[in-house]
């Protein structure tokens, strides 16, 4: 296939001028907020809510203003592929003496990413309105550093470049080291270099693999590579096995996940929601485009590895969580378990494995950004997150222990909320799979939910009910305006994907059946 007319001058359309703009307002109010004197504060805040409210507004236009109508199935699709074509497409050169370019496309597949970071953002750049931790330095420089992390996030999911896309997968590195630092717990710092090490170790191979890419296919955009890597199966290996364990860093999956659980629970709250909302999403959007998209030999060769990586991760998540008892901390294993599901359903290498995966993603995203920002109010009003102190507490805060119950039971896949489908059709992609190393896979990944309703259920026990104790007793009923503000869309979101999946799922089959090869 030629793809010599990708290598042409810039077509400038609104379309496009939408995709640089997503980048550049987010970059641009952080600017703006650092330049801010210091006496203002707080209006600082209100100026990074902006901004992060227009990205917002971008970030749903390309539905409407993109070339989409490639349709869908849920959960299954054509058996046909064809080109990979996003909706809309932005390529510029970059370094034109090395062939670089800034190249930025949305299709099906990032599409929902996107929305969820701009939501996200802005939810949490309103919540340090009122909600700065007072150990942590200026908010001001909180909701920069939130803006920061936006465009970093926001460029690795618009990235048509392998380059491109690892320059925006390490800008969030710092920013994220900063937040937890500086606005974190009594142990903040010691996470935050946890933080930082393992990133820079999965950095190292992400680059090694990007840079193979590039030198053996002679070009590092996505679209010419997708569905025709013209990589050796040798190469393809390699490369898989680098992206693989680069991407399980960022993830995190089992066994590179131990960081998450101290990044988590010393984070601020809003460092928690973005880190579990949308920076692991990094990990598993990367293995899906770039890692099955570019070597799907390679991703066909780990399948099997892949798969029982992710039921252990499912298993080995359920059953430190029945043991936890610290709050924060068992939300954060609970993402061990749940990234699982995910990447069971990438290794099964299915169209309805891949949609289970995407799905399950922009479900974790909304379930567990909720349950950090509930976590995190209880544990800023009763002092403690140690489930030991933390019990009773639908009788001095009724609301709160009832959207806490209702974000848990999310969580644990009930059917009709958003956590069911992407975990039940990844069991579901197992089983189509065939063969009983796959069939054995499926029963352990169900055995796995099951233990997941079992945490949360005791969660729920210990929190909620029982005899109030001296700490919970103390703690405040009434919530502020800025606390709904976070919590309603997440709620709904939440309840909407759970009854409409297609929600996510609208226009990822053909994009998806262009990265397996034409493969259902």
């Amino acid at each position: 296939m030629n793809y010599d007319y990708l290598l042409t001058g810039p077509t400038w359309t609104t379309a496009s001028v939408l995709l640089l703009a997503l980048l550049v307002v987010p970059a641009l109010g952080a600017a703006v907020v650092a330049v801010l004197p210091a006496r203002r504060d707080r209006q600082a805040r209100i100026v990074a809510t902006g901004f992060a409210a227009v990205t917002f507004v971008l970030s749903l236009v390309p539905f409407f203003a993109g070339e989409r109508g490639q349709g869908w199935v849920a959960f299954g699709g054509p058996r046909d592929t064809a080109p990979l074509t996003p909706w809309v497409n932005l390529d510029l050169p970059w370094v034109p003496a090395l062939g670089l370019r800034f190249h930025l496309g949305i299709d099906g597949i990032s599409y929902p990413l996107v929305v969820l970071t701009g939501l996200l953002t802005l939810l949490c750049c309103a919540y340090t309105v009122r909600k700065v931790p007072k150990d942590g330095g200026p908010g001001r420089t909180l909701s920069a550093l939130l803006l920061i992390l936006e465009v970093g996030v926001l460029g690795t999911f618009l990235s048509l470049d392998l380059i491109l896309f690892f320059v925006f997968f390490e800008v969030v590195l710092l920013p994220m080291y900063a937040v937890i630092a500086g606005w974190g717990g009594s142990e903040r710092r010691a996470a935050a270099r946890k933080f930082v090490l393992y990133t820079l170790f999965g950095s190292v191979l992400l680059l090694l693999g990007v840079v193979l890419v590039v030198t053996k296919a002679g070009t590092g955009n996505l679209i010419a590579l997708t569905g025709a890597p013209g990589l050796t199966r040798t190469t393809q290996y390699v490369v898989f096995a680098l992206l693989a364990v680069a991407f399980a860093v960022k993830a995190p999956l089992w066994p590179l996940h131990t960081w998450l659980p101290d990044a988590h629970t010393e984070a601020p709250t809003v460092g928690s929601v973005i880190l579990a909302g949308v920076l692991l999403k990094m990990g598993t959007y990367g293995l899906i485009r770039v890692g099955v998209g570019v070597a799907p030999l390679g991703a066909e060769w780990a399948a099997p590895a892949l798969g029982i990586l992710a039921v252990i991760a499912i298993l080995a998540g359920s059953l430190i969580c029945l043991r936890q008892r610290e709050l924060k901390r068992l939300i954060a294993y609970s993402s061990v378990g749940h990234m699982g599901f995910v990447l069971l359903g990438i290794a099964t290498l299915t169209i309805t494995g891949l949609q289970a995966a995407l799905l399950g993603n922009v479900a974790h995203g909304l379930i567990t950004g909720l349950l950090f920002f509930l976590a995190g109010t209880i544990k800023d009003r009763a002092g403690t997150g140690s489930l030991d102190q933390l019990s009773g507490l639908r009788e001095t805060a009724p609301r709160l222990a009832g959207l806490f119950g209702f974000a848990a039971i999310a969580s644990l896949g009930l059917p009709g909320l958003a956590g069911f489908w992407g975990e039940a059709f990844a069991v579901v992609a197992a089983v189509r799979r065939g063969g009983p190393f796959w069939l054995t896979l499926a029963i352990l990944g169900a055995v796995g939910g099951a233990l997941t309703a079992a945490y949360f259920l005791r969660l729920l026990r210990r929190l909620t009910h029982g005899p109030t104790t001296p700490t919970v007793h103390a703690l405040r009923s009434s919530t502020a305006a800025v606390e709904w503000f976070a919590w309603t869309p997440l709620i709904l979101l939440t309840l909407a994907v759970g009854v409409i999946p297609a929600l996510v799922l609208a226009e990822t089959a053909l994009p998806l059946t262009t990265l397996l090869g034409g493969h259902p």
